[in-house]
């Protein structure tokens, strides 16, 4: 069976994550390096931590190798993977956002360990973007990590906070923007942050149903709203934009200036069989094949074992 549409049609790989089930039950992040390898990131499930927060992946779905036990409390969100192979992850769980060897080695780390930033959040452990009541500086609950051209970080902050920050590549803080509310510029749980090949910043606005743009500095530029929950994004090197929405339980595929090319997804009538429970994190590859991390443990309840990370592969044209 074919999914999408025009140039834009997949077929989805059976069975192509090979690891023990129990591994990949919940998965909130999916990347892909300059060697097509895929990071499946933020492998938990609450309120436990995981043994393998980061599994690495062959295009073929062979389990490479795992990372980061004992290091993270709650991964979140997608790998942030550097032009020189280094790697950022979020970690929802303790406050901080860190750099990586691609072996897992620590590098780095961005903000005050297990000390949340006080933004008026008063669930400490739990999901609660809804208590925010001001912004405030990083981090509490990050949720995901982006690079610009000339390496200057930024964090989506996130679960208990209602900020995008920015950093220099060694990481000074340099500025933060954002405020709880749903007005241009404002953020009710900035999810994902991604940097397109202009150096503007996209923000998955998820529970004000957008994506907002920012320019460099954090000026808001413009918002689309014809998406359901975004929970990830991620930009080809053509300029195609993919979307991974959570409640939408679909994928929706654009051009950079916001036309829809292909989208498809689930009805949402049953979690054992639908092909969605809840898309969080998205990849594609050099080939065009795009990855889909699920969080069906945790937001649908449901263990779907290994097919939280699917693969679809991109129709070649003839």
């Amino acid at each position: 069976m074919l999914y999408g549409a025009g140039e834009y049609q997949y077929e989805l790989v059976e069975h192509w994550a090979k690891c023990p089930a129990e591994w990949l039950n919940y998965n909130s992040g999916a990347s892909v390096d300059s060697q097509d390898r895929v990071y499946a990131s933020g492998n938990w499930s609450l309120p436990s931590t995981s043994d393998h927060p980061v599994m690495v992946f062959d295009r073929e779905g062979n389990l490479l190798t795992s990372w980061g036990e004992d290091l993270f409390k709650q991964a979140h969100g997608k790998c942030c993977i550097a032009p020189d192979g280094s790697i950022y992850c979020a970690d929802r769980g303790n406050h901080t956002v860190c750099k990586f060897t691609p072996e897992g080695k620590l590098l780095q780390v961005l903000g005050n360990k297990d000390q949340p930033s006080d933004t008026g959040d008063v669930e400490a452990d739990k999901v609660s973007y809804d208590t925010v009541k001001r912004g405030g500086p990083p981090f509490n609950k990050p949720t995901s990590v982006a690079l610009s051209s000339s390496g200057e970080i930024y964090v989506s902050d996130g679960y208990g906070n209602a900020r995008v920050h920015k950093f220099t590549p060694d990481g000074k803080l340099l500025f933060s923007w954002g405020e709880p509310g749903d007005a241009p510029g404002e953020l009710r749980l900035s999810h994902a942050v991604v940097v397109d090949k202009y150096d503007r910043v996209w923000v998955a606005d998820r529970e004000n149903n957008r994506i907002q743009i920012f320019n460099a500095q954090g000026k808001f530029l413009s918002q689309w709203t014809d998406v359901i929950c975004p929970a990830d994004l991620c930009i080809d090197d053509q300029g195609t934009v993919y979307v991974s929405e959570l409640r939408g339980l679909r994928v929706s595929i654009f051009t950079l200036d916001g036309r829809l090319l292909a989208r498809w997804g689930s009805q949402g009538q049953n979690k054992e069989t639908d092909l969605f429970v809840a898309p969080h994190g998205i990849a594609v590859d050099s080939r065009g094949d795009l990855y889909i991390g699920e969080v069906a443990n945790t937001f649908a309840k449901v263990d779907r074992g290994s097919r939280t990370l699917l693969k679809f592969a991109k129709r070649a044209r003839n």
